[in-house]
């Protein structure tokens, strides 16, 4: 390896050249040892989520991580490459290997940083960070004030992040090119150095497709994909662990996941199977007012109503008055959100619209006309308002909520009182509820009034008035559940004062779940995704539990099922007061590149042409594949799958989401 110093030696270019190649692959050898550092982070900070047991279990899992390390490391360095392989002539220059030293950092670190943005942001999502992250981004106004705060919160994260960086550059500057004057090239001696530059080029350029691809040649094989990782792995939630960040945001760049299947099925069973077409005559037709509750991060570990059903040693729950209200109310304690993040639970809650590996508001698909909940409920004479206490266009809800078209859009700049703003996402629950329920008094009726909550939230904060007052629990979440729960109260003790409560309807859900602390039960791979689902009615006929599989998307049709709408409609959900149980209840969402369905006795787990597993209805943990065993009710489980896949692919792409004829 060459000293740091200038040094003198009488040697030729093509000597020279080899020093070149060995610096350089000492410094990609460099990146390999800092992915590896980032993964152990990445397990260290997600430890209660991937559950390796051993060391060797780990060392097995890096290895494998080396082919999405290689395919990561290759693509953010093709331009270092570039510059270090091309026969210049100027290479060892001084000022040529402070722009190499430039394209190397510049590059990397902006890589790296996105496995340190995993380190927190994974208990959320429990995926990787993708390109749709960006989608979400785009719609926050508060960008700058967002990143201080987590500057603060997570400062340990940043420090890291800035260690790591600062010993990779340190190490990076102990070897060196050695920057000296080249002998003067003669004919022979150019014709030779830029003859064997281009040869290791080209070399170096197949065996770079080759990593980058995943270190298969073959014609018939596929670069690796996120997909790819769950080969590796036993337990499914590792695949994560074999995953990096980068690897996953570059992959899902430019990747549209809205394809139609590669598989042929007759509509008729598609039909059959998938039943895209609801009609109920249930109930006789009425238009009763109609409160939509979706709460922000409100998984169903929180309520203890919700939670009686499960055996959780010492458990206990921190919504007292939801609670009580679900003692009146009819829930389902086994249902599931169908995505992972906010939009995903306004589209699969108002339009029965889930989303799998992207999200559909983000795609080129969302801006057609949507049959759903609003516009069916605008045609039946209904006055819609969206409320949410963030600043306009956060999370991308206006302009979802436009294209679905509600009346109305009432947000932070129409609450315009800045002093009850939370400082990081909008206006504190309490105060918005009260709002909500002001602007309500002054609604026709029968009005459909939809909120989306921001208070049980990172940074898990509540207005100081109210500190010491809710339980402090076990994670920070607790205690702002326990606040939003509280402005629930408020608002339904003010709201039964006013003439429309008693002819209204109620249901409450969330968009996803949030931290944990029951990881026994709630760390379980399909328990991530659990929310609760309430049906509320002031007289309380609708009084009961419902152990049933449900799903956000099952909201929208049972909101028609009880209002007595009798027109066929398009709904991928059912309606969970049907109870001629004409579409078998089941649940449905996307996780580590896999659909995730659950109906009858077994989880199915299909890559989007097969079933590669079958669980257990009760193995929420996925231990124990019996796709060996399979039987008739796994095999029409699986077409149950691939149907519904199928049509909710077609229907979006050839924009049929619209109004039945």
């Amino acid at each position: 390896m060459a000293s740091c110093r200038e040094r003198h030696i009488p040697l030729n270019n093509s000597v020279y050249r080899f020093q070149e190649y060995k610096v350089f692959f000492y410094r990609l050898f460099l990146v390999y040892v800092f992915y590896f550092i980032a993964r152990i982070l990445f397990l260290i900070y997600n430890f209660d989520l991937l559950h390796v047991a051993s060391i060797a279990e780990f060392l097995k899992i890096q290895y494998h991580g080396l082919a999405f390390d290689t395919t990561a490391i290759l693509y953010v360095n093709s331009l270092f490459m570039l510059l270090s392989f091309l026969p210049f002539f100027i290479n060892t220059k001084r000022g040529y290997q402070k722009l190499l030293f430039y394209v190397y950092f510049i590059t990397n670190l902006i890589a790296y940083a996105i496995n340190f943005v995993d380190l927190i942001y994974y208990k959320y999502t429990f995926s990787r960070t993708t390109i749709v992250v960006l989608d979400v981004l785009k719609h926050e106004k508060d960008g700058g004030s967002m990143f201080f705060r987590f500057l603060i919160d997570y400062w340990h994260v940043f420090l890291l992040f800035g260690l790591s960086a600062a010993l990779w550059i340190y190490l990076y500057k102990k070897v060196k090119v050695i920057t000296v004057e080249r002998p003067k090239l003669t004919t022979k001696n150019g014709l030779i150095y830029v003859v064997l530059s281009l040869v290791i080029f080209c070399g170096v350029s197949v065996l770079t497709i080759g990593g980058i691809r995943g270190g298969d040649f073959k014609k018939s094989t596929r670069p690796i994909n996120l997909v790819d990782a769950n080969r590796h792995v036993q337990k499914i939630e590792q695949a994560d662990l074999v995953l990096n960040s980068p690897f996953a945001f570059i992959r899902t760049i430019n990747a549209n996941s809205f394809k139609k299947v590669g598989y042929k099925m007759e509509q008729e069973v598609v039909d059959n199977y998938a039943q895209p077409i609801k009609q109920y005559s249930n109930n006789p037709k009425s238009k009763p007012n109609i409160v939509l509750i979706i709460t922000e991060s409100l998984g169903r570990e929180y309520l203890g109503a919700f939670n009686k059903s499960y055996d959780i040693p010492n458990y206990k729950g921190y919504t007292p008055f939801l609670d009580s209200l679900a003692g009146k109310s009819l829930i389902f304690p086994n249902a599931y959100a169908n995505g992972s993040k906010s939009i995903h639970g306004m589209s699969s809650v108002l339009s029965g619209i889930p989303s799998f590996k992207d999200a559909f508001t983000s795609s080129a698909y969302s801006k057609q006309d949507i049959q759903s909940l609003v516009s069916i409920l605008n045609e039946e004479g209904y006055y819609s308002t969206f409320f949410h206490g963030a600043a306009r266009g956060s999370m991308g809800f206006l302009g979802f909520s436009n294209i679905l078209g509600f009346d109305s859009y009432l947000g932070r700049e129409d609450y315009n009182n800045d002093d009850d703003f939370d400082g990081s996402w909008g206006i504190w629950d309490e105060p918005f509820l009260q709002y909500m329920k002001d602007e309500i008094n002054d609604m026709q009726t029968p009005f459909f009034a939809t909120v989306f909550t921001v208070s049980s939230h990172e940074p898990y904060v509540i207005p100081e008035k109210y500190e010491g007052k809710f339980p402090v629990g076990n994670v920070p979440m607790h205690k702002t559940v326990g606040y939003t729960d509280f402005a629930f109260k408020r608002f339904f003790e003010e709201a039964k004062k006013e003439e429309w409560f008693d002819n209204t309807i109620f249901i409450l859900t969330a968009d996803h779940s949030n931290q944990v602390f029951y990881k026994d039960m709630y760390y379980k791979p399909m328990n991530r995704h659990t929310v609760p689902i309430l049906i509320y009615k002031p007289d309380n006929s609708m009084a009961g539990v419902n152990m049933d599989l449900a799903q956000q998307i099952d909201i929208y049709p049972t909101i028609l099922d009880m209002i007595g709408y009798q027109k066929p409609f398009r709904s991928w959900g059912r309606s969970l007061v049907d109870t001629s149980f004409s579409t078998i209840p089941f649940a449905v969402n996307y996780s580590n590149s896999y659909y995730r369905f659950q109906m009858g006795n077994y989880i199915c787990i299909f890559d989007g042409v097969k079933a590669t597993g079958f669980y257990d209805i009760l193995d929420k943990g996925l231990e124990k594949n019996l796709i060996e065993n399979k039987n008739s009710e796994m095999s029409k489980i699986e077409a149950i799958c691939k149907a519904y896949i199928k049509d909710y692919y077609d229907r979006i792409i050839d924009k049929k989401l619209s109004a039945i004829e």
